[in-house]
């Protein structure tokens, strides 16, 4: 039966399985090496279900990831629930053991199907070959189908060695396009649009998922309205663009929440409650809210939609500009946060202390990154820097994890993202405490062939709890550590390894770095005093009319 499923994986047009074998997933992982399927093996089951779901977020196709039972699915229950939580497709399939043990306390049993229900929207168990093709077709359509997720199969260690019935094959694959959006929910959202005096556009994930730019972009132009973007949607409506405001979804209440403050209507195109609270947006729940999506929206107390759209989301916003007239209630205050945000990262451009300003550092990775690169953004203090301030231009080159902001995600996701994409330059960024929780990885970047640059943000501590800590109580505890000789870390796998003693030394590596065929680790020194100075000036914000764009950015 593993070569009948073998097949079926191969059907679904899988090109790489990241994962470890194991003695009771032997038959499968055999019978993997006369497919066109190229297995990547990894170091930690937890690394491979990371580079499955990068693979996923970054194709819209699902990423496989395999282990054995018991320890080995247990320690892929991480990057399966970030996949879910961060609507990334992903198929898990991991051994079980034999039917004839299953229903009694025995070696290595775990209800594993229990174990991963909740972070998954389908999970089940392999009970015989004949259900193989259709199990593994439903597992797919479901992991891509949005709100596309994650999926888990269990195989069992006898039915993988039962014989599979004549005339058994792969199941073809039916790819299922969105609908049209529904006429009359377009000429409702039109209504109220028309009716609006200072409309914002928010723009989520669910556009950079289904390639919204060219219409988003077609849009606002149109009708001259603003558009911010959450974490996961960064790219989608460029930072180049006049009317893009940057990025919403920072911890505190930040230049672009002021345009939110002053909207009579938010026009929320493939956002997701996920992403962020809806309060952040809309704290008195008394917004008008249009929801353009491709499934309907999910109720909350501050996102009680007025017009729910669903359906394509690119014909949605092109049906509905061709029935709105334009509007430009916010164009001093867009123009303000713009200015701040462009001031903010052009200081930090020529900052030349050390440690690294985080503003620095951000400048330093756009200026080596060329537009349709990738940044992977393990979470962290190094999150919140780079999601407020990283120019994006492209949807999914800004990636972060946000549904469940997990740490330890970006190293073993730049594989996941430079297999699907060779020919473009790949960056993990990240903080030393995320950088060692995967660093193994490394490993298997060199020997797979795999190059990308991993940039380490080194503060000896976790430095968003710090922060946060020192926000909450003044002061802090637990959260420092030390650190190993980074250079020596990264040339004892067989990489190359850098150490950046004063900032007009980053650029050049990074450039180095991103240029060399194969694996780099540059360790830079960040000087996160930033963090509490950004916390005062934005707390010192509190109405519109206080945004000043000039020499401090701020008030005055």
């Amino acid at each position: 039966m593993a070569e009948l499923l073998a097949r079926c994986l191969e059907n679904e047009g899988v090109a790489y399985l990241f994962g470890l074998p194991g003695e009771e997933i032997i038959p499968l992982v055999d019978a993997l090496d006369r497919t066109s399927i190229r297995f990547i093996l990894t170091r930690s089951e937890q690394a491979a279900a990371f580079m499955a779901d990068m693979y996923g977020r970054v194709t819209g196709k699902a990423g496989v990831c395999l282990a054995t039972l018991g320890p080995g699915a247990i320690n892929l229950l991480l990057g399966v629930a970030d996949a879910h939580t961060d609507s990334a497709p992903l198929v898990a399939i991991s051994a079980q053991v034999g039917l004839s043990r299953i229903y009694k306390e025995t070696h290595q049993v775990v209800d594993l199907v229990s174990l991963f229900r909740p972070v998954t929207k389908w999970c089940d168990t392999l009970l015989t070959p004949a259900a193989a093709p259709e199990m593994i077709r439903h597992a797919f359509h479901v992991a891509q189908t949005e709100r596309p997720g994650a999926v888990y199969l269990a195989l069992p260690q006898d039915v993988a060695l039962m014989a599979v019935p004549p005339g058994l094959r792969p199941l073809r694959a039916q790819p299922v396009p969105p609908g049209a959006p529904s006429p009359d929910q377009i000429n409702r959202a039109a209504a109220v649009l028309n009716a609006a005096k200072a409309p914002i556009i928010l723009a989520g994930h669910g556009a950079a998922r289904h390639r919204a730019q060219a219409a988003l972009v077609r849009f606002a132009e149109k009708l001259q309205i603003p558009v911010a973007a959450t974490f996961h949607g960064k790219g989608v409506f460029p930072d180049d663009h006049p009317h893009a405001l940057g990025t919403m979804g920072f911890m505190m209440h930040d230049y672009v929440n002021f345009g939110f403050d002053q909207a009579d209507v938010i026009i929320a195109v493939g956002y997701e409650l996920q992403e962020f609270a809806p309060a952040r947006i809309n704290p008195q729940g008394d917004k008008q809210i249009i929801h353009l999506h491709s499934f309907p929206a999910v109720v909350d107390a501050n996102y009680n939609v007025t017009v729910d759209v669903t359906g394509d989301i690119s014909a949605a916003l092109t049906a509905l500009a061709a029935k709105v007239s334009p509007k430009r209630g916010l164009v001093a205050t867009e123009q303000k946060i713009r200015c701040l945000l462009r001031e903010e990262l052009e200081r930090g451009r020529t900052d030349a202390s050390y440690p690294l300003k985080p503003q620095r550092l951000v400048a330093d990775i756009r200026a080596a990154l060329g537009q349709d690169d990738f940044a992977l953004v393990d979470s962290g203090a190094v999150k919140m820097w780079m999601a407020r301030l990283y120019p994006t231009y492209r949807p999914n080159t800004c990636l972060v994890s946000n549904g469940l902001s997990t740490m330890g995600f970006a190293v073993p996701g730049a594989l996941g993202v430079k297999l699907a994409h060779p020919g473009r330059k790949v960056a993990a960024v990240t903080g030393d405490g995320g950088f060692l929780m995967n660093s193994q990885e490394i490993e298997t970047a060199l020997r797979e062939k795999i190059p990308f640059v991993v940039l380490v943000w080194v503060d000896g501590s976790y430095g968003l709890i710090k922060w946060k800590m020192e926000m909450q109580l003044h002061r802090f505890s637990h959260v420092e550590f030390g650190n190993p000789d980074f250079v020596r870390y990264a040339e004892s796998f067989g990489a190359k390894g850098f150490f950046i003693r004063a900032a007009d030394e980053l650029l050049p590596a990074l450039k180095q770095a991103l240029a060399a065929d194969t694996v780099s680790v540059i360790a830079c020194p960040v000087d996160y005093s930033e963090n509490a100075r950004l916390t005062a000036k934005l707390g010192e914000l509190t109405q519109p009319a206080e945004l000043r764009c000039g020499s401090n950015g701020a008030k005055g």
